[in-house]
C-alpha cells in the first residue's frame, strides 16, 4: 500500500473532512469492517480522554456532538485508529506501507498493467512495483492517466448519458467540482490570535460569484438561509457545530480551553482553478490560490464577519495548526471531491437513482451484480469555470460491479471514487462508507480471482461466479441490499420534505 502523504487515510485524516454518512449507519448501511472502524473509534475516545460520564455512556457517542453526522472525530484520532488496525498485518508481512510515495508512471503490457513505479518524494529514489492486481486508490485517479485507462472528467453532454442535469450541448471535460484545503480551530474569548491579513483577502472579500446571492464571504448561504459561526437562538444553521471535532461539553472540566471544529464549507470551496488533467505549475498555482481563499475565510470570521450582537470578527479564533500537523494550518491534503473516472463496463447515471427521475419507480435501480450498498444525495459543490452546484435526492442505492470493471484493462481496478459514474451520480458516491465499500470490494475481488484462477470480467459475466462472490461478500459482513423495512416510502416522504439533509438530534427517522 503507498500513499502520498506521511498519513494514511485520505478523506479521514490528511484531507481533514469527518465522516459524512447516511441516517442508518448506526443499525445498517455499511461493511463490516466500516463499522469496525467506527467502533473503534468510539472505543478509543473511552480509553483515553477523559469523558464525562454520560458521554462515555453514550452508546453514539459523537466527541464532536457535531451536525454533519453521528460520529465526528480529530484526524489524529482517525490515523491511529486505522494504523491500529493495519498493524497486525504489517507486523507479519502481509502488508507493507510506503508513505511518501507517489505514482509517476504505469507499465502496460496490452491490457494488462505490469507494474507502477513511484518515488519518494523525501529521497527522490524511484522503486517499481508490480503484482496480479493493481488498485488505483488515489484522489484524483492517478494511475488511470498514467496507465492510459480509458477514463472521463468533468461533465457529460445529454446525448453521452441522458441524464436530466448532464450539459445540453457538448461535454465540459474541465467543469468540475470545487476543492477545499480544510483547516482546524477553536476560540478563546479575550484572546487575540487574529492571523496576518492574507495576500488575496481584498479580492476574496469582493468576490462575488455570478448565481451568489451576495458577496462570497458573507452568512448567506448559496440558498439564500442565513448561516450563523456558533450555535443560537435564530435556528440559523451553525458553521461552527456543523463539523466539530471536540465538543468542550462531552469532557471533564477544565480538560478543553474550547471546541475545536474543522472548516469546510461553500465559503472556502475553491473553483476558479482545477487540479485535473492540468500543468504541474497549474496544480501548484491553484493549491496556493484556495490555501489563500481559506485563510481569507478565517481573516473574515477574526475581523470583519457581523456578529449578532452588531460587533464584527471574533478575534479569539484561533488556527489549530497542531490538528493537522502542518506548518500553515491547512490540511496536508486539499479535500477532493471529484476524480478522473474509468469509462466502465456499466456506468451509473441519473436515472439509475435520482428521486426524481425516478418519481415513478419504488427505489432505485436494482442491480444483480451489487457489491455494496449506499445513500447520499447528488451533492454536486460549485464548478470550476463559476458554474453553481447542484443538489439532487436519491433513492438509497447499489454498487454495481460493473462500473468497478474499465472496459479494456483487466487488472488495474479503481478503489475509490474513480468508479464507473458520470460527473453527477459521483455526488452519491464520493463520501466515506461509499468509497470504502468501494475500495474493499475490489481487494476482495482481487483475492477472490488470485484464488480461483479468473479475471474480474469473468467474475461479473458469469451467473454462478458472480453469486459465488456475493456470497463470500456476505460471509465477510458487506450488505448487498437494503433491508426491507420500508425504507424507500419513509425516505421519500423525507426527502421531499426536508431540505437540509444533515442531521440533527430533532430529526431522527423512526425506522428501528
Amino acid at each position: 500500500m503507498t500513499e502520498e502523504y506521511d498519513w494514511i487515510g485520505g478523506q479521514l485524516t490528511a484531507q481533514g473532512v469527518p465522516f459524512d454518512e447516511h441516517h442508518w449507519m448506526e443499525k445498517f448501511g455499511c461493511t463490516h469492517t466500516y463499522r469496525q472502524l467506527r467502533d473503534y473509534l468510539r472505543e478509543y475516545y473511552r480509553n483515553h480522554y477523559p469523558l464525562t460520564h454520560k458521554a462515555r455512556n453514550d452508546r453514539y457517542l459523537n466527541p464532536g456532538a457535531a451536525l454533519v453526522n453521528r460520529l465526528c472525530v480529530e484526524p489524529k484520532a482517525a490515523l491511529n485508529v486505522l494504523e491500529a488496525m493495519l498493524a497486525p498485518y504489517q507486523a507479519n508481512g502481509q502488508i507493507t506501507v510506503l508513505r511518501k510515495h507517489k505514482p509517476i508512471h504505469v507499465e502496460n503490457d496490452g491490457d494488462y498493467t505490469k507494474a507502477v513505479t513511484l518515488i519518494n518524494q523525501e529521497s527522490g529514489n524511484e522503486i517499481s512495483l508490480s503484482a496480479p492486481f493493481i488498485v488505483d486508490a488515489t484522489e484524483k485517479g492517478e494511475l488511470l492517466k498514467l496507465g492510459n485507462v480509458e477514463y472521463v472528467t468533468g461533465r457529460e453532454s445529454q446525448k453521452d448519458t441522458g441524464e436530466l442535469h448532464a450539459v445540453e450541448g457538448p461535454a465540459r471535460p474541465q467543469e468540475m467540482q470545487a476543492f477545499t484545503f480544510v483547516y482546524a480551530m477553536d476560540y478563546v474569548e479575550g484572546e487575540n490570535h487574529v492571523i496576518d491579513k492574507p495576500s488575496n483577502y481584498d479580492f476574496w472579500r469582493a468576490y462575488q460569484a455570478s448565481w451568489e446571492i451576495g458577496r462570497h464571504l458573507s452568512w448567506k448561504s448559496k440558498s439564500g438561509a442565513d448561516h450563523v459561526l456558533f450555535p443560537n437562538d435564530s435556528g440559523s444553521f451553525s458553521l461552527w457545530q456543523y463539523r466539530r471535532i471536540l465538543y468542550k461539553g462531552n469532557f471533564e472540566p477544565g480538560f478543553l480551553q474550547s471546541d475545536v471544529t474543522l472548516f469546510n464549507t461553500a465559503l472556502n470551496d475553491y473553483w476558479l482553478g482545477s487540479v485535473i488533467d492540468v500543468t504541474e505549475d497549474e496544480i501548484r498555482k491553484n493549491h496556493r490560490a484556495a490555501k489563500q481563499l481559506s485563510l481569507s475565510t478565517l481573516y473574515w470570521l477574526q475581523t470583519e464577519a457581523p456578529r449578532p450582537d452588531g460587533g464584527l470578527g471574533w478575534p479569539g479564533l484561533r488556527l489549530r495548526k497542531d490538528i493537522l500537523n502542518t506548518e500553515d494550518g491547512m490540511a496536508k491534503s486539499p479535500y477532493i471531491r471529484e476524480s478522473r473516472r474509468i469509462k466502465a463496463e456499466f456506468t451509473v447515471i441519473e436515472e439509475h437513482i435520482g428521486l426524481e427521475q425516478r418519481k415513478n419507480k419504488k427505489g432505485a435501480e436494482i442491480f444483480p451484480d451489487t457489491v455494496g450498498i449506499g445513500c447520499y444525495r447528488m451533492d454536486l459543490h460549485p464548478r470550476t469555470g463559476g458554474h453553481p452546484g447542484i443538489m439532487d435526492y436519491t433513492w438509497p442505492f447499489q454498487i454495481p460491479l460493473g462500473a468497478l470493471l474499465p472496459i479494456r484493462v483487466e487488472n488495474l481496478l479503481p478503489g475509490c471514487k474513480n468508479i464507473g459514474v458520470t460527473h453527477n451520480t459521483n455526488g452519491s458516491f464520493r463520501l466515506h462508507p461509499v468509497e470504502w465499500n468501494i475500495g474493499e470490494a475490489v481487494g476482495t475481488l482481487s483475492a477472490y480471482c488470485l484464488d480461483k484462477g479468473l479475471m474480474p470480467r469473468q467474475v461479473r459475466n458469469n451467473k454462478q461466479n458472480m453469486s459465488n462472490f456475493q456470497s463470500v461478500l456476505l460471509n465477510l459482513g458487506f450488505e448487498l441490499e437494503w433491508p426491507n423495512i420500508g425504507i424507500g416510502d419513509t425516505y421519500h416522504k423525507w426527502a421531499i420534505k426536508r431540505s437540509n439533509w444533515h442531521f440533527h438530534e430533532t430529526d431522527k427517522m423512526n425506522l428501528y
